[in-house]
Order: C-alpha cells, then structure tokens, then sequence
C-alpha cells in the first residue's frame, strides 16, 4: 500500500485490472452535522419554513417570533438581517435558511413562484 499524504486517508481497492490501486478519501467531511448549539436556531428556520401559522406570527413581528424560539440576541440579528454567511456559521443548515428565505419571500411578494 502507498504512503498517504497528511489529511489523505488511502483506501485499497481493486476493479479487477490491478491489485495495487489505491483511491484516496479526504478526511474532511462534506456535510458536517449542525451542533446541538444551534438547535433552536434550526427550530426556528424550520417553523418558517414549515409552520404557516409561525411564519405569520415571525411576518407580524419578527422580534417576538424569535424570542419565542428561544433565540439569542445576535442569532436574532442575523436573522432579521437575512444574513446567510453568519447564520451558516453558527451552526443553522444551509438548507433551511434558504428554504426560510425563500418561504419568507414567498410571502412578502405576490409575484408568481415561478420568478423566485
């Protein structure tokens, strides 16, 4: 088996040509699970997504809504500053705050969805 590079895990493997192929596997993982820390936060950006009678009460007043999740005074923040890179960073999953967005201006604008 070959040395592997620092970070590189080597995995032998064969397609039945050659018995000392090696793939190589990084140790970085491509989805790295939200932390327990920003539970409330994807709570949160769930019930927008999902929760029609939330997304009403966060459309009526953002502020009370996510007091009501139990959000802190800076996730609060970044959400009312649709802030995509921050909210990320604090654990919220990419795909809920783009589905939470996306809900939420799918409410505010009466175009067609078509032309989100």
């Amino acid at each position: 088996m070959r040395t592997s590079l620092p970070g590189i895990t080597a995995t032998p493997w064969s397609n039945g040509r050659s018995k000392d192929r090696v793939a190589a596997v990084t140790d970085d993982l491509h989805y790295r699970f939200p932390p327990a820390s920003a539970y409330r936060l994807n709570r949160c950006l769930f019930a927008i997504k999902s929760d029609r009678e939330f997304l009403a009460r966060y459309v009526a007043d953002p502020g009370a809504a996510s007091t009501e999740m139990g959000l802190t005074a800076d996730e609060t923040r970044d959400l009312l500053a649709h802030d995509r890179d921050a909210l990320v960073a604090r654990g919220a999953h990419p795909y809920l705050v783009f589905m939470a967005e996306l809900r939420l201006g799918m409410e505010r604008e009466t175009q067609p969805f078509e032309f989100f």
